[in-house]
Protein backbone atom coordinates (compact mmCIF):
# COMPACT_ATOMS: atom_id res chain seq x y z
CA UNK A 1 0.00 0.00 0.00
CA UNK A 2 1.35 3.55 -1.24
CA UNK A 3 1.19 6.60 0.09
CA UNK A 4 1.70 7.40 3.74
CA UNK A 5 1.42 10.79 5.26
CA UNK A 6 4.70 12.09 5.40
CA UNK A 7 3.96 15.35 7.71
CA UNK A 8 1.05 13.42 9.80
CA UNK A 9 0.68 15.84 12.25
CA UNK A 10 -0.79 13.84 15.21
CA UNK A 11 1.18 10.25 15.37
CA UNK A 12 4.88 9.48 15.54
CA UNK A 13 6.10 12.28 16.88
CA UNK A 14 9.51 12.52 18.80
CA UNK A 15 10.74 14.85 21.78
CA UNK A 16 8.65 17.62 21.07
CA UNK A 17 9.64 21.27 22.06
CA UNK A 18 8.02 23.22 24.12
CA UNK A 19 6.04 25.03 21.35
CA UNK A 20 6.06 22.17 19.13
CA UNK A 21 3.98 20.11 22.07
CA UNK A 22 1.33 23.51 22.41
CA UNK A 23 0.68 23.30 18.40
CA UNK A 24 0.03 19.25 19.07
CA UNK A 25 -2.61 20.18 21.68
CA UNK A 26 -4.32 22.83 19.35
CA UNK A 27 -4.49 20.92 16.84
CA UNK A 28 -5.95 17.83 18.69
CA UNK A 29 -7.94 20.02 20.56
CA UNK A 30 -9.96 20.46 17.37
CA UNK A 31 -10.14 16.84 16.74
CA UNK A 32 -11.95 16.20 19.86
CA UNK A 33 -14.51 19.16 19.19
CA UNK A 34 -15.34 18.11 15.72
CA UNK A 35 -15.64 14.56 17.39
CA UNK A 36 -17.63 15.73 20.13
CA UNK A 37 -19.97 17.76 17.88
CA UNK A 38 -20.32 14.77 15.46
CA UNK A 39 -21.22 11.96 17.55
CA UNK A 40 -21.78 13.54 21.09
CA UNK A 41 -18.91 13.44 23.78
CA UNK A 42 -19.58 9.45 25.16
CA UNK A 43 -16.90 7.13 23.94
CA UNK A 44 -18.90 4.28 24.06
CA UNK A 45 -21.41 5.30 21.73
CA UNK A 46 -18.75 7.48 19.51
CA UNK A 47 -16.15 5.52 17.17
CA UNK A 48 -14.31 8.56 16.08
CA UNK A 49 -13.89 10.53 19.41
CA UNK A 50 -12.59 6.89 20.98
CA UNK A 51 -9.92 7.11 18.29
CA UNK A 52 -9.21 10.91 19.30
CA UNK A 53 -8.88 10.43 22.71
CA UNK A 54 -6.16 7.09 22.28
CA UNK A 55 -3.98 9.83 20.43
CA UNK A 56 -4.48 12.60 23.16
CA UNK A 57 -3.19 9.99 25.41
CA UNK A 58 -0.27 9.02 23.89
CA UNK A 59 0.72 12.56 23.30
CA UNK A 60 -0.22 13.22 26.82
CA UNK A 61 -2.42 15.77 26.43
CA UNK A 62 -3.30 17.34 29.84
CA UNK A 63 -6.60 16.29 31.11
CA UNK A 64 -8.47 20.05 31.07
CA UNK A 65 -7.30 20.54 27.79
CA UNK A 66 -9.35 17.62 26.94
CA UNK A 67 -12.18 18.34 29.31
CA UNK A 68 -11.99 22.16 27.48
CA UNK A 69 -12.20 20.57 24.16
CA UNK A 70 -15.09 18.39 24.95
CA UNK A 71 -16.93 21.51 26.17
CA UNK A 72 -16.53 23.46 23.07
CA UNK A 73 -17.56 20.49 21.17
CA UNK A 74 -20.83 20.40 22.93
CA UNK A 75 -21.20 23.94 23.21
CA UNK A 76 -19.68 26.22 20.25
CA UNK A 77 -19.60 29.89 21.17
CA UNK A 78 -21.83 31.52 17.92
CA UNK A 79 -19.62 32.52 15.48
CA UNK A 80 -16.64 29.73 16.73
CA UNK A 81 -18.17 26.69 14.92
CA UNK A 82 -15.14 24.25 13.65
CA UNK A 83 -15.14 22.48 11.02
CA UNK A 84 -13.34 19.59 8.96
CA UNK A 85 -12.22 20.90 5.64
CA UNK A 86 -9.52 19.27 2.91
CA UNK A 87 -7.59 21.15 0.21
CA UNK A 88 -6.11 19.34 -3.06
CA UNK A 89 -2.62 20.40 -4.76
CA UNK A 90 0.16 19.72 -6.24
CA UNK A 91 3.74 20.21 -4.93
CA UNK A 92 7.15 20.44 -6.64
CA UNK A 93 7.48 17.88 -9.06
CA UNK A 94 3.53 17.49 -9.70
CA UNK A 95 3.51 15.61 -6.49
CA UNK A 96 -0.22 15.04 -5.63
CA UNK A 97 -1.15 16.53 -2.20
CA UNK A 98 -4.31 15.97 -0.11
CA UNK A 99 -4.22 18.74 2.61
CA UNK A 100 -7.05 18.22 5.27
CA UNK A 101 -7.36 20.44 8.36
CA UNK A 102 -10.08 21.73 11.09
CA UNK A 103 -10.87 25.42 10.89
CA UNK A 104 -13.21 27.94 12.31
CA UNK A 105 -12.05 30.16 9.29
CA UNK A 106 -12.33 28.49 6.14
CA UNK A 107 -11.26 31.44 3.80
CA UNK A 108 -8.83 32.65 6.45
CA UNK A 109 -7.40 28.83 5.94
CA UNK A 110 -7.23 28.90 2.31
CA UNK A 111 -5.73 31.80 2.02
CA UNK A 112 -2.72 30.47 4.51
CA UNK A 113 -2.68 26.97 2.62
CA UNK A 114 -2.20 28.90 -0.78
CA UNK A 115 0.12 31.02 0.43
CA UNK A 116 1.82 28.36 1.99
CA UNK A 117 1.96 26.70 -1.13
CA UNK A 118 2.88 29.56 -3.45
CA UNK A 119 6.17 29.83 -1.72
CA UNK A 120 7.13 26.60 -2.04
CA UNK A 121 6.93 26.06 -5.81
CA UNK A 122 3.18 24.49 -4.95
CA UNK A 123 -0.51 24.97 -6.24
CA UNK A 124 -3.75 24.77 -4.95
CA UNK A 125 -5.92 22.69 -7.27
CA UNK A 126 -9.89 22.02 -7.64
CA UNK A 127 -12.15 19.68 -6.07
CA UNK A 128 -11.24 15.65 -7.53
CA UNK A 129 -8.29 17.28 -9.50
CA UNK A 130 -5.87 15.16 -7.60
CA UNK A 131 -8.18 13.17 -4.84
CA UNK A 132 -8.79 10.25 -7.42
CA UNK A 133 -5.47 9.31 -6.78
CA UNK A 134 -5.84 8.73 -3.22
CA UNK A 135 -8.03 6.37 -1.40
CA UNK A 136 -9.23 6.60 2.53
CA UNK A 137 -8.44 3.40 4.33
CA UNK A 138 -8.10 2.83 7.95
CA UNK A 139 -4.38 2.42 8.42
CA UNK A 140 -2.94 0.92 11.86
CA UNK A 141 0.54 0.76 13.61
CA UNK A 142 2.01 -1.51 15.52
CA UNK A 143 5.68 -1.57 16.52
CA UNK A 144 7.53 -5.18 16.78
CA UNK A 145 9.97 -3.70 19.80
CA UNK A 146 6.78 -3.07 21.80
CA UNK A 147 5.19 -6.62 22.08
CA UNK A 148 5.08 -8.95 24.57
CA UNK A 149 7.44 -12.05 23.91
CA UNK A 150 4.55 -14.19 22.60
CA UNK A 151 4.08 -11.90 19.57
CA UNK A 152 7.86 -10.60 19.11
CA UNK A 153 7.76 -12.20 15.89
CA UNK A 154 6.50 -10.47 12.19
CA UNK A 155 5.30 -13.57 10.90
CA UNK A 156 2.60 -13.56 13.96
CA UNK A 157 1.83 -10.31 13.68
CA UNK A 158 1.03 -10.33 10.27
CA UNK A 159 -0.89 -13.18 10.88
CA UNK A 160 -3.04 -11.74 13.68
CA UNK A 161 -3.31 -8.51 11.44
CA UNK A 162 -4.90 -10.92 8.65
CA UNK A 163 -6.72 -12.56 10.82
CA UNK A 164 -8.45 -9.55 12.75
CA UNK A 165 -9.74 -7.76 8.79
CA UNK A 166 -6.67 -6.44 7.40
CA UNK A 167 -6.72 -5.84 4.03
CA UNK A 168 -2.99 -4.95 3.43
CA UNK A 169 -0.23 -5.19 5.82
CA UNK A 170 4.10 -3.71 4.55
CA UNK A 171 6.70 -3.12 7.28
CA UNK A 172 9.05 -0.11 7.41
CA UNK A 173 11.59 -1.04 9.19
CA UNK A 174 10.10 -2.77 12.60
CA UNK A 175 6.92 -0.82 12.30
CA UNK A 176 4.02 -3.25 10.57
CA UNK A 177 1.27 -0.74 8.57
CA UNK A 178 -2.06 -2.34 8.92
CA UNK A 179 -4.79 -0.88 6.19
CA UNK A 180 -8.17 -1.91 6.40
CA UNK A 181 -11.48 -0.10 4.95
CA UNK A 182 -12.72 3.16 6.40
CA UNK A 183 -15.73 0.75 7.78
CA UNK A 184 -13.39 -2.22 9.39
CA UNK A 185 -10.84 -0.13 11.05
CA UNK A 186 -12.84 -0.32 14.92
CA UNK A 187 -13.78 -3.81 14.56
CA UNK A 188 -9.91 -5.00 12.89
CA UNK A 189 -8.60 -2.80 16.04
CA UNK A 190 -10.55 -4.20 18.71
CA UNK A 191 -10.08 -7.69 17.31
CA UNK A 192 -5.96 -7.13 17.54
CA UNK A 193 -5.90 -5.53 21.14
CA UNK A 194 -8.48 -8.36 22.16
CA UNK A 195 -5.26 -11.01 21.49
CA UNK A 196 -2.82 -8.73 23.30
CA UNK A 197 -1.42 -7.10 20.06
CA UNK A 198 -0.13 -3.25 20.77
CA UNK A 199 -0.97 -0.91 18.84
CA UNK A 200 0.77 2.34 18.13
CA UNK A 201 -1.28 4.56 16.17
CA UNK A 202 -5.10 4.23 14.41
CA UNK A 203 -6.23 6.51 12.30
CA UNK A 204 -8.47 7.08 9.01
CA UNK A 205 -5.73 8.24 5.89
CA UNK A 206 -5.85 9.56 2.37
CA UNK A 207 -3.70 6.91 0.97
CA UNK A 208 -1.81 6.98 -2.47
CA UNK A 209 -2.59 4.16 -5.03
CA UNK A 210 0.59 4.61 -6.08
CA UNK A 211 4.10 6.15 -5.59
CA UNK A 212 6.06 8.70 -7.69
CA UNK A 213 9.41 8.22 -7.96
CA UNK A 214 11.33 11.59 -8.32
CA UNK A 215 15.13 12.76 -7.53
CA UNK A 216 16.63 14.01 -4.37
CA UNK A 217 16.17 17.65 -5.05
CA UNK A 218 12.72 17.67 -5.72
CA UNK A 219 12.02 15.13 -2.59
CA UNK A 220 13.56 17.77 0.15
CA UNK A 221 11.90 20.83 -1.48
CA UNK A 222 8.66 18.45 -0.43
CA UNK A 223 9.71 18.44 2.64
CA UNK A 224 9.85 21.57 3.33
CA UNK A 225 6.55 22.48 1.88
CA UNK A 226 5.33 19.37 4.06
CA UNK A 227 6.87 20.78 7.35
CA UNK A 228 5.73 24.70 6.41
CA UNK A 229 2.02 23.69 6.05
CA UNK A 230 2.28 21.86 9.35
CA UNK A 231 3.03 25.03 11.67
CA UNK A 232 -0.34 26.00 10.18
CA UNK A 233 -2.57 25.24 13.44
CA UNK A 234 -5.37 24.75 11.26
CA UNK A 235 -3.52 21.41 9.08
CA UNK A 236 -4.65 18.18 10.95
CA UNK A 237 -2.81 16.07 7.73
CA UNK A 238 -1.07 16.52 4.74
CA UNK A 239 -0.92 13.41 2.19
CA UNK A 240 1.41 12.71 -0.64
CA UNK A 241 2.15 10.52 -3.72
CA UNK A 242 5.59 11.13 -2.99
CA UNK A 243 7.83 7.73 -2.59
CA UNK A 244 9.85 7.85 0.27
CA UNK A 245 12.83 5.81 0.71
Amino acid sequence: MSGHSHAKTIKHQKELTDKKRGQMFSKMSRLISVAVKEGGPNVETNSKLRLVFEMAKKLNMPKENVERAIKRGSNEPAGEALEEVSFEAYGPGNIAMIITGITDNKNRTLGEIKQILNQYNGKLVGEGSVKWLFEKKGYITADLSSQNEELKNKEKMEMLAIEAGAEDIDWQDNILNIYTTPEALEKTKKSLEEKNFRIESVSLDWLAKEDIETDKQTKESCQKLFDALDESDSVQGIYSNLKID
